[in-house]
């Protein structure tokens, strides 16, 4: 959204807490640690917070009043948002529109989820939605993507295997990693599978995890920011509704979302440094490279062996080492990925820091259900 009276906003502070599982923790107590440490990180008093903006899908009612309890913001607008694995990324949306807007000055935006009280394997879905009452599980939706891409392109499974490994290098350099390990093609081949051709090493783990933004009008930051950073652009849509035979490989959603945020910033793919994808899955990664506008239609595999992705490369993906190393507690996932680039901006992620990252992105799809793309894909663009 792009509109002549809005103002620039920007971040001030961002939190995190390292991603795993912690059974022992309530949603709150989760969330508490990266809600502190955004204040902290600010330098802004607790109670300029005006609002608090807080994105979760599965892990209950009032989840932001629980947090607000425990963290001494209570009394104050709370607006809680659920767009599935968008969640997060659809709160600091939402917060971005009040700032910008000025209808508030500061606003703390959230993302938190608790996916180990589910007990362990795929994301429950909507047992109303007609592919899902016939066996449809987000694995088997993307080992279908990954089988038409590889038949169209002419690639082989150690090829989805490369991204693995891309991630856990990277992810060996972020302290918040669920996964700190290096892993070869082999031993991402030779792990358990989950559906053919995505074996465990390719899919995102579940877990725990929360992460904390604060966001507030450009003017101001310089007064406490340690290096603000401009939210150059927020863009949210939802997919288009196509019955029968829809084109697996091509993510139409992600496509058209960042087309129109291109358009309202005045950037394009050949401008963007670094950036955080969804790549709950293999494939996924590969997908958005080309949804994104990184490379040509089959060319994502010769953009990850030439390097380009990783650091050290052009454009580099996911140097926190996405979702597939950090791990995807749905609602944490938008707001961390959004605390990866401002702190890649801000040059603080030491052994795995961008080199002159000026310009970030963030991009997070949310829902599988029957004849969408995905129902929500939400991408913020960054910049100092």
């Amino acid at each position: 959204m792009s509109h002549p009276n809005f103002r620039s906003v920007s971040v001030y502070g961002s939190g995190i807490v390292p991603f795993g599982k912690f059974p022992e923790l309530s949603v709150p107590l989760l969330a508490r640690p990266a809600v502190l440490e955004a204040l902290r990180d600010s330098g802004l008093p607790r109670e300029s917070i005006e609002s608090i903006y807080c994105g979760s899908a599965l892990s209950g009612n009032m989840v932001g009043q629980r947090i607000a309890r425990e963290t001494g913001l209570s009394g104050i607008t709370i607006v809680n948002t659920e767009n599935a694995c968008s969640s997060g990324a659809t709160a600091f949306r939402e917060a971005w529109i009040a700032v910008a807007s000025g209808l508030i000055d500061f606003a703390m935006v959230v993302g938190v989820e608790k996916l180990s009280r589910l007990g362990g394997g795929t994301l429950p879905l909507d047992n109303e939605d007609v592919e899902v009452v016939n066996g449809m599980v987000m694995p088997g939706l993307y080992a279908m993507r990954a089988r038409r891409y590889m038949y169209d392109y002419g690639y082989e499974a150690k090829d989805l295997a490369l991204v693995s490994v891309k991630s856990r290098k990277h992810g060996m350099l972020t302290p918040y990693a669920q996964f700190r390990t290096a892993t070869t093609v082999e031993e991402v081949l030779a792990s358990r599978q989950i559906a053919d051709p995505l074996t465990l090493l390719q899919c995102c783990p579940t877990g725990d995890g929360a992460a904390a933004i604060i966001i507030g009008p450009t003017g101001l930051a310089e007064r406490f920011s340690r290096q603000p950073v401009r939210v150059l652009g927020s863009h949210l849509t939802s997919g288009k509704y196509v019955s029968g035979f829809r084109d697996l490989k091509t993510p139409e959603i992600t496509m058209r979302c960042v087309v129109e945020l291109y358009e309202e910033i005045g950037l394009g793919p050949e401008d963007i440094n670094v950036l955080e994808c969804h790549d709950a899955f293999s494939i996924a990664e590969l997908l958005y490279y080309e949804a994104l506008g990184l490379c040509g239609p089959g060319e994502a595999v010769k953009l990850l062996r030439d390097g380009v992705t990783s650091l050290g490369g052009r454009t580099v993906v996911n140097p926190s080492g996405g979702l597939l190393s950090k791990g995807h507690p749905v609602g944490a996932s938008g707001v961390a990925q959004i605390v990866e680039i401002v702190r890649q901006l801000q040059q603080r992620c030491d052994q795995r820091q961008v080199t002159n990252a000026k310009i970030g992105l963030t991009h997070i799809t949310g829902g599988g259900t029957a004849g969408f793309d995905h129902g929500a894909c939400c991408i913020h663009a960054f910049g100092i």
